[in-house]
């Protein structure tokens, strides 16, 4: 993941291991643990800003993600989310998943991929209606952020 010419952009990250649970029974993990990692790592990011209201108003309308290589149980693995774009209602992130060396094995990306929020009203019954995100959300998340334990790679 590489950062655009204007800068690097708001950046979250999540640390964390293969557990029995994220498997079948071979030992590999489920395609679906990526979407768990990437959430914490973009709630890493929102609770670092102190955007605490920002799940319940932020669904997911598009996702993206390609699978490079299987994650054993036991791996540790490091999970970086990147701000890409920030629109009037919208927003664009990047994330990568690495496996950390393991077992012999060298350290290598297991996915990648592109997710889009959109802001929303609170009322999630009548209908989800996208929003302006606030303004003191946009100037939290353009801040530039130190990337202080982002894991930075590019392909």
């Amino acid at each position: 993941m590489t950062s655009s010419p204007d800068g690097p952009h708001a950046v979250g990250v999540h640390r964390t291991r293969i557990e029995w649970i994220d498997t079948d029974a071979a030992g590999i993990y489920h395609n679906s643990t990526v979407v768990r990692f990437v959430e914490a790592a973009e709630a890493s990011l929102m609770n670092e800003l102190g955007l605490h209201g920002y799940f319940p108003v932020a669904p997911r309308v598009h996702y993206e993600v390609d699978f490079d290589a299987p994650l054993l149980f036991g791996q540790e693995v490091s999970t970086v989310v990147e701000l890409v774009q920030i629109g009037t209602s919208s927003m664009t992130f990047a994330f990568e998943v690495w496996g950390e060396e393991f077992r012999g094995h060298p350290r290598g990306r297991a996915a990648r991929g592109r997710y889009v929020t959109a802001h929303i009203g609170r009322d999630h019954v009548s209908g989800a209606v996208s929003t302006p995100w606030p303004p003191e959300w946009v100037a939290a998340l353009s801040k530039p952020i130190r990337l202080r334990d982002a894991v930075r790679h590019t392909d």
